[in-house]
């Protein structure tokens, strides 16, 4: 009886205080309903006003109207939705393709009250309908959704019990079929609009005119709202060099340019190979790319955002929701693919505000990689379909089946055991995607998960070794509801915690509980996955859209010629050219830009000076760009089409000359000077052309000594840099690796 009376005051206490919270929910409701933008922005942020165009944007929002909203990266994208979300009766639609970006924005809106959940790749089914269900019947204002879980059954049988208040589109230039980074998986967010009536807020960093004008049709605008924030960044110096000693000029800027910066490079090999050669250097840097785990890519972003690291060296993987406004500068090591991409990760400097430069390197090596990378970027239409086939007879799946699975897929595997190519392979998958097929997710982190695999009443039958697994048998059981019916995502910190154990002692006792047939256990991975969107299709019957293919061949080549010109600019101001690519048609020059402070000096610019350098200073540095003049001829302006073959320092119908690299382009020769004094050029030439004859008179087999012996002999006229130029050749392929 006195047990019954206890029971009875404990839920008479547990309903008040649900009513209190209840009470104290609707107060807050009420209170955010009759607040101003600019009020929920102190409110939930602590800033006292907008930046510009932030607050045209929410007004058009909270008016009801579709808005596509162009603004530069670190302009402030998030706050143009989520204040409107905030404001707003139900739930916010947030759809976006970065699984990185998409965690740190639900933990930045949790930190600030504001309840936010996430579905994304890498969830099992049980994990997204739990979710999926907080959001529909929990007290949530966003729900974060990556693209491909749109037409998913789980997310449509949910989509009609939800309030949803708007559709937010984010990197919206991914559903043009003119965009630089097209998914089809975005189409499909234009049949939302024929099931919710809620007003689309779209943001991009990079749109031309034609994308902006499809986004808004793609995505059924009910009438044509763009709002753009102007592209100019005053405090942004661009600096573009046409040099062949890379490494000397980023070493320069890294020692006399104070401050973080971030140096992006094309592969992972060049990141890490930057990274140690900086460091060698005295440089505080490190390396950064989506081939690392979770745990290092996290603990690696931690350190630079807090400046335990000067510098990260790193893939286009890094950068993307990444708020350090104090980065001072950005250098691209290689040419990026389009003007696009180059402006989006360039724009990551000096969001402060404070004088912060973009250094971009390029040569005729670049140029050619360009081209090759064309080539390989879109293999043709009969072997992308015939990976097609090979990609579901590895996971052995039939004819008429596999729809909805998704795989855990190893790019090296699948091409070792066919003998194929990793390059071709992977942009076929990624034409596979475009064309809807599939969804090839890179380097997506799948948690722990575990399942209880024997009935409750047959646990008391269990003889266990040990007490440390018993306990954490129990541990499992108190932690997680469910655990008997579905894989649960365990949090291995927290069991290690409960347990008194290490993270890599908890993963032993997980796996001999599993060799008991107690569990059934998944660890942890880092790993691509593939979604499949349909059954396997018969030979013949896949869909490739030829035409499609064309178009997107044909706009890759003219954003990858759009970059050369900016590259090889002499006369147009750099911040002016880009403007003008993305639309914006009334600026100025910039007056900081390499070309600019050429026409004033009266010569070129040719590289950064270091801190220590005779006429340098920091406050100069500080307040103008580290150049230093050079006196060379000018590089003509490219014309479409540079016509490139695969073999090494040869263009089509172009021959190298000592003094430089001469590039037909459908019939017109175009002259690239390679460096600044032609005597040094040549003996550059000379020397790379011995270390390849060196290399292959010793069949491939040769280690970095036998490098040193005969090209360290200055009798011989080598470059100096005959290092340099061997690791050159060594990333273009030309000759293998040292054995050493």
């Amino acid at each position: 009886m006195v047990f019954f009376v206890h029971l009875l005051k404990l839920c008479f206490s547990l309903q008040i205080i649900c009513h209190a919270a209840s009470q104290s929910v609707v107060i807050k409701r009420f209170k955010i309903l009759n607040m101003l933008p600019v009020e929920v922005l102190k409110e939930y942020w602590g800033y006292d006003g907008f930046r510009p165009m932030q607050e045209e944007i929410i007004n058009s929002a909270l008016e009801g109207k579709d808005v596509l909203a162009i603004m530069p990266t670190g302009g402030g994208k998030s706050v143009c939705f989520q204040v409107p979300g905030i404001m707003a009766e139900g739930l916010t639609l947030v759809v976006t393709p970065l699984i990185a970006l998409m965690k740190d924005q639900v933990q930045n809106l949790e930190r600030r009250g504001v309840r936010a959940i996430a579905v994304h790749a890498g969830m099992s089914r049980h994990e997204v309908d739990l979710a999926l269900n907080n959001a529909a019947y929990g007290d949530y204002k966003f729900l974060y959704l990556s693209p491909e879980r749109i037409a998913t059954r789980l997310f449509q049988s949910y989509l009609e019990v939800m309030d949803v208040s708007y559709i937010v589109v984010d990197e919206a230039h991914c559903i043009s079929q003119w965009g630089y980074d097209f998914r089809p998986d975005y189409l499909k967010i234009g049949d939302l609009r024929e099931r919710i009536g809620a007003p689309v807020i779209a943001l991009t960093a990079t749109a031309t005119p034609a994308v902006a004008e499809d986004i808004m049709d793609k995505l059924s605008f009910k009438e044509n709202n763009v709002l753009r924030s102007g592209f100019e960044r005053p405090n942004l110096s661009y600096i573009v060099r046409n040099v062949e000693d890379k490494y000397s000029q980023i070493v320069n800027i890294c020692k006399g340019v104070p401050g973080s910066g971030i140096i992006y490079a094309r592969n992972r090999r060049k990141c890490e190979e930057l990274s140690s050669m900086l460091r060698s250097e005295g440089i505080d840097a490190s390396y950064y790319h989506a081939g690392l785990g979770q745990a290092a890519r996290s603990e690696r972003q931690a350190a630079w955002k807090e400046g335990k690291i000067q510098v990260m060296v790193c893939t286009n993987a890094f950068g993307m929701g990444i708020d350090k406004p104090d980065v001072r500068f950005v250098a691209h090591y290689d040419l990026p693919d389009s003007p696009e991409a180059y402006f989006q990760e360039a724009g990551r400097a000096g969001r402060d505000g404070k004088r912060s430069y973009a250094l971009l390197l390029w040569n005729g090596i670049d140029v050619r990689r360009l081209g090759q990378i064309e080539n390989v970027s879109f293999p043709s239409l009969e072997f992308i379909a015939d990976v097609y086939q090979k990609l579901h007879a590895f996971f052995e799946i039939p004819y008429d089946a596999g729809i909805g699975r998704q795989l855990k897929f190893s790019l090296e595997d699948f091409c070792k055991a066919y003998g194929l190519q990793r390059a071709p392979v992977f942009y076929s998958m990624k034409y596979l995607e475009r064309t809807g097929h599939i969804t090839f997710s890179e380097e997506v982190d799948i948690p722990t998960k575990v399942r209880i695999s024997v009935d409750r009443k047959s646990l008391y039958d269990i003889d266990l070794p040990s007490q440390e697994l018993a306990s954490l048998l129990e541990v499992l059981m108190r932690s997680y509801t469910g655990i008997f019916s579905f894989l649960q995502t365990v949090d291995e910190g927290y069991l290690a915690g409960r347990l008194g154990t290490t993270v890599s002692q908890l993963r032993q006792l997980l796996y001999s509980l599993s060799l008991e047939h107690v569990i059934s256990y998944v660890p942890a991975a880092h790993s691509d996955v593939v979604f499949l969107h349909h059954d396997r299709l018969r030979p013949g019957n896949l869909d490739l859209m030829p035409k499609r293919f064309a178009m997107l061949k044909d706009s890759y080549h003219d954003r990858s010629q759009a970059m050369l010109e900016y590259a090889s600019e002499t006369d147009e101001c750099r911040s002016r050219f880009l403007l003008r690519y993305f639309g914006q048609t009334e600026t100025s020059d910039c007056g900081t830009c390499d070309v600019c402070r050429s026409k004033v000096a009266g010569f070129s610019y040719h590289q950064v000076v270091p801190s220590n350098c005779p006429g340098s200073s920091d406050a100069s540095l500080r307040e103008d760009p580290p150049l230093a003049p050079l006196r060379s001829a000018p590089v003509p302006p490219l014309v479409p089409r540079v016509a490139l073959s695969s073999s090494a320092g040869q263009f089509e119908g172009a021959s190298v000359q000592p003094e430089g690299i001469a590039v037909r382009q459908e019939g017109i020769a175009g002259q690239f000077d390679r460096s600044a004094g032609r005597s040094e050029a040549t003996v550059r030439q000379y020397t790379r052309r011995k270390l390849v004859e060196f290399i292959e008179g010793k069949g491939g087999d040769y280690s970095i000594t036998e490098i040193v012996a005969e090209f360290d002999n200055p009798s011989k006229f080598y470059s100096t840099d005959y290092l340099e130029i061997l690791r050159q050749l060594i990333d273009d392929g030309e000759v293998p690796v040292y054995n050493d």
